[in-house]
């Protein structure tokens, strides 16, 4: 049954602007310790493709947090939710510390989608409860 979903359009201009105005603090606010490895790995390589996975990772974190309807309150933080990536290139939710214990008790599960463009990176999230969390059990 579904819980909830989330989805989030960011500015890829816009991440660039706060890279250009906080330098690797802004990465490091938004991004978990892995994902903050291959950011640099990325950025030092094609800055812009360092850019773009910026974007899709707050992108992909918005949408989540809409997904389980904390928006960014405990326990819901930046660096507790990470994006992952399956051998076979599909992203995935990793959850780390009180989020994920949270997470977990609620008996939840997430989808994740993200996609970027020049200009825009997008993400959508699904999650999923047992019945007796999800809004279909509204009657």
């Amino acid at each position: 049954m579904i819980y909830g979903i989330g989805t989030d359009i960011c500015d890829v201009r816009r991440i660039q602007a706060s890279l250009d105005r906080h330098g690797e603090r802004f990465a490091q606010k938004i991004l978990s310790d892995a994902e903050l490895a291959t950011w640099r790995q990325r950025s030092q390589r094609w800055p812009e493709r360092g850019v773009r996975y910026l974007a899709t990772r707050f992108s992909a974190k918005e949408a989540f947090s809409k997904a389980i309807g904390l928006g960014m309150r405990m326990p819901m933080t930046w660096r507790l939710c990470e994006v992952g990536k399956l051998p076979s290139g599909q992203p995935h939710i990793v959850l780390h510390g009180e989020l994920k214990t949270w997470f977990e008790a609620k008996g939840l599960s997430a989808h994740i989608s993200v996609t970027d463009e020049t200009d825009y990176a997008a993400s959508f999230c699904v999650v999923e409860g047992k019945s007796d969390n999800a809004l279909s059990s509204f009657s």
